[in-house]
Formats: C-alpha cells, structure tokens, sequence
C-alpha cells in the first residue's frame, strides 16, 4: 500500500451525499412532526382534557408547562445520544432517536384523559412528553452531522441545511393534520380527532427508519474510529476544551429556538383564545407561514455558501427587528390576510439564518465531540429560549394585559442570536482532525496510541 493512501474509510461519492441528505431531511421532518403535534394540541386542546379543573387561562398555562417539560430534557438526551453519535456512529444514534420518538408520540396518542384517569392522564403526559424531548435533543445534532459530513468542505452550509428543511416540513405535516381534524363537530375533535394527528405518526416513522437504515456512516466519524482517535468523554472533553465556545453557540440558537414558538404556539393560542380567530382560520395562517418557510428556508444556505457568511447573518437578523413587532400587530388587527402576510414576513430572515445555522456549528467543532456540542447547545437553547417562549409569552400578556412586553422579550433574544453569531463566525471552522490521517507521500504514518 502506498504511504499517501488514506487511513480508513474513503471520502463520500455524490451518491452517498445525496442519500445522506435526503435521509437527513425524512427523519428530522417526522421528528420535528412529532414535536410540534403536541405544541399544536398544547394551544388547541390539551388543558381542557387534562386539567380540566382549571380556569381557561390557566389550563392553556399548564399546558404550556407540560410543553416544557419535553425541553427540560433535551439538553440530556443531547449528552446521551451526542455521546452514542461520538462513540458509536452518528447512524446507530439517529436510529434510537427516532424510534424512542415514534414510540412516544403514539403513546401521547393512546392516552386516556383526566376524566377517565384522574390526576394519572397528566402525570403520564408528561412522562411522555419528557421521552418526546429527550429523543428530539438527540436528533438535531446527528441528523446535521450526517449529512454535513458526507459533504465537501465548502459545502457543508448547504448540505447542513438538508436537515433544517425538515422542520417546516414537520411544521407544515403537523398543522396540515390538525387542521384536517379540526374541521370534525366540536365533540368529535375533543374525544378522538385531536388523537389522530398522533396515531399517524406511527406510519411515518416506519419510513424514516427504513431510510435511515440505508444510509452509510459519516466518513469522516469512520475514519477517527479506524485511527482509534474518537473520544473518550465526548462531553468531558467538550466542557474542558469548548466551555466559551458552547456557550456562544446558545445564544446563537436563541432565536431560531424561541420565534417558531411564539409564532406557532403562543401567537395561535393568543390570536384564538385572546383575538377571536376561529380554530381553522389560524391554522390555515400557520400553515401558510410554514410553506413560505419551507420554500425560502434554503436561500439562506445558498447565501452563506457563495457569500461572505457573516454579513449574511448580519443583514438577515437586522432585518427581524422590524419585522416580529410588525408581526404581532398585523395578526392583532384579526384579518386573515394580515396576520398570514405578517407572520410570512417575520418566517423569512430567521429561517433562513436557520438554514445556514447547522453547517456554521458543526465547523465551531472539533469531529471527536461534535455531535455532542452542537446538540448539547442546541438543545440547551431550546430548553432556555424556545420551551418558556409559550410560557412567558402567556404570563407577559396574562400580566398587562398588551402584547408589548412579548415584543420587546422576542427582540432581545434577536441582538442575543445576533451577536452570537457573528462571534462564531469570527473564529472560523476549526482545523480539519481527520486530515492528519492521509499523510504527506514519503511520510511514514506513526502508530495510533
């Protein structure tokens, strides 16, 4: 064997990218479908049925809260699964994390009520519920690495962004079904339509595991595990070497976090239950700004790839600043077309930062620990900034009485993402690990150790 052939597994043909893209894309849309039927039925449906001893309001916060819970263990399920990812394969780990999410979300659906169990139909929601979190704090991290790392080095923005298309995807399966449900007789949606949505994804998760299981593992993941060179401690070597790193990528997720549930959670239970919007009506207004997200999302990948990223970011989130407080007073006025075209004008700036977000975070990263920063960072922003958004939004407006304090709250967490993320930027990719492992010609390659 020649002295400049490469340790390992060779690098991925266009083949296997494509392959690792699109099973990137099916399995975080049914992750993140999963994830957002129960946001939905939050707003919609859940405190009735499961704390009906409650005022409205405050079953909308209870309900609220049990939304929470799901985040509360993601950042966990980022240090289990962000573990399995570095030890074991990035494959092996997206596998359980959407089986665990199937397996969950159909019990959700299969639970009884509070007027047939009692004080246990809460209790094991939320048990329920904390599963849903622990496999989505999971999914993110792995779905991104495996297709950003079958990628070139100047592509992986954009590949990266194969697995952020699937959560407008979800988005848009999630309110698509509800609101298919919603159109059932009052009575019929509180005792089993609003189930359905849950009992579907049963289906699709069959397919995103027969996907997933013909991908190939991430080259670059296989080539340190044949140098013998992955960690350890994936997560105790991340907090000694990256602390200051792990923190800035936080708040660098804040937003992208945060605004979907304001927008799809808080904004649909304020503009139904405080504004007077039919059910329907703003669902069709959520489904409209989903689509819009779907459809626009990439554009801030193809940016970021063929300009310079940071003025990219730069320019996109000066741009929400106007636009979420633009957003919340068009939807106040309760027309249709204003909320819809409000709410589409807000989607576009952060989504399509979310688009470029993924492949920015895998390159602040050393391969060895990857998976488990970027889903350890991103889940802890969705534990701070995303899962109270509802919750604080709710208490915010519950308190005064306006809608102000929401908007002032939603554009802190823009300069927090902001500055974030022109400080990742700023520190550029970190030196390619697996690069050593295809020595120079001539250059004897040293025993691993």
């Amino acid at each position: 064997m020649s002295s400049s052939t490469p340790i390992g597994p060779a690098p991925s043909t266009p083949a296997m990218r494509r392959k690792a893209g699109i099973a990137s894309f099916v399995g975080t849309t049914v992750e993140w479908y999963d994830f957002y039927i129960y946001g939905t039925a939050a707003a919609l449906v859940l405190g009735p049925l499961f704390f009906p001893n409650a005022s409205p309001a405050a079953g909308v916060l209870a309900s609220f809260a049990t939304f929470w819970v799901g985040f509360l263990a993601r950042p966990i399920g980022g240090i289990v699964f962000g573990h399995l990812g570095d030890r074991l394969g990035r494959k092996t780990a997206l596998v359980a994390t959407l089986l665990l999410m199937g397996v969950s979300t159909l019990t959700i659906g299969l639970l009884p009520t509070y007027g047939t169990i009692g004080v246990f139909a809460p209790i094991l929601l939320v048990a329920a519920r904390l599963v849903q979190g622990l496999a989505v704090g999971g999914e993110w991290g792995g779905a991104v690495l495996i297709a950003s790392e079958h990628a070139s080095k100047n592509r992986r923005i954009l590949y990266g962004a194969f697995a952020q298309q699937g959560s407008p995807a979800g988005q848009m399966l999630a309110t698509g079904s509800f609101a298919l449900v919603a159109l059932l007789p009052e009575e019929s949606f509180l005792s089993w339509g609003w189930r359905v949505p849950f009992l579907v994804s049963a289906a699709l998760v069959v397919v995103g595991l027969f996907i997933r299981l013909r991908i190939e593992e991430s080259p670059e993941l296989a080539r340190l595990r044949s140098a013998g060179r992955t960690a350890r401690y994936p997560v105790a070597e991340l907090f000694r070497e990256r602390t200051g790193m792990v923190v800035v990528a936080v708040g660098a997720c804040a937003l992208v976090a945060a605004a979907a549930y304001f927008k799809n959670t808080f904004a649909l239970s304020w503009a139904v239950n405080e504004l007077g919007f039919d059910r329907r009506t703003f669902l069709n207004v959520v489904l409209i700004s989903s689509t819009v997200q779907f459809l626009t999302q990439p554009l801030g990948a193809f940016m970021a790839t063929w300009w310079n990223p940071r003025k990219v970011v730069t320019v996109l989130l000066l741009c929400e600043l106007p636009l979420f407080p633009l957003m919340f007073w068009m939807i106040s006025t309760r027309d249709f077309g204003l909320a819809a075209l409000g709410m589409a004008l807000a989607t576009l700036p952060h989504t399509m930062y979310y688009a470029m977000m993924a492949g920015m975070l895998a390159e602040a990263f050393p391969a060895r620990m990857r998976y488990t920063a970027i889903s350890f960072a991103y889940a802890l922003a969705g534990t701070v900034f995303g899962g109270t958004a509802p919750i604080l939004g709710k208490a915010m407006l519950s308190a005064t009485g306006s809608i102000v304090p929401v908007v002032v709250y939603s554009l802190v967490i823009v300069l927090i993402t902001l500055f974030s993320a022109r400080f990742v930027l700023a520190r550029g990719p970190v030196p390619d690990e697996t690069a050593p492992l295809v020595p120079a010609a001539d250059t004897p390659v040293e025993p691993t150790r």
